[in-house]
């Protein structure tokens, strides 16, 4: 895992994909909505202390004047900096790539629901756009534990680190 040997927190950003009451209140597997959103604000936690930048995104749907029920981020998660998108991916006419080259970010490290929606569009266009991408996989859940596994076993270590919690902890220590 070369990038977590030389991790720079300065230049990291933790980008928390959906965690949104109506999102995380869904079946996931192979890991629960709540057990994400613990280890995404543990995440958060380290990322501020180490000091680099809290990213929280949220979808809302398009052409809607009211938003479902459910659609505020879950108690706990706050970002230094808000994205709202209208498509699964968090790059997408929302400013995220501006917002973080403002920043000086080369680093994104990836948590949220639902892996091979949000979470997988978002780590292919960071990897386009020429960030370093980290995905820990015990920060992540889908609807379906075979498409986590899919997505864990195929796609991210093409365009990722693939890493745990505990391990990216260690790396911003």
């Amino acid at each position: 895992m070369p990038i977590m040997d030389k991790l720079d927190p300065r230049r990291t950003a933790l980008v928390l994909i959906d965690l949104m009451t109506r999102i995380v209140e869904q079946p996931t597997a192979p890991h629960s909505g709540p057990a994400v959103v613990t280890r995404s604000l543990a995440l958060a936690d380290a990322v501020r202390k180490a000091g680099g930048l809290v990213v929280a995104v949220r979808v809302e749907r398009p052409g809607v004047v009211e938003q479902p029920p459910g659609s505020e981020l879950v108690e706990g998660v706050l970002g230094d900096l808000e994205i709202v998108k209208g498509t699964w991916g968090a790059f997408h006419n929302t400013g995220l790539e501006e917002a973080l080259r403002k920043h000086a970010v080369d680093t994104l490290i990836i948590t949220g629901i639902a892996t091979n929606f949000g979470v997988e569009q978002t780590a292919r266009f960071a990897d386009e756009f020429g960030f370093n991408v980290i995905l820990p996989e015990d920060a992540v859940t889908a609807l379906d534990a075979h498409a986590h596994e899919f997505a864990f076993d195929y796609i991210f270590p093409r365009i990722a680190t693939v890493s745990t919690t505990a391990e990216v902890m260690a790396a911003l220590a």
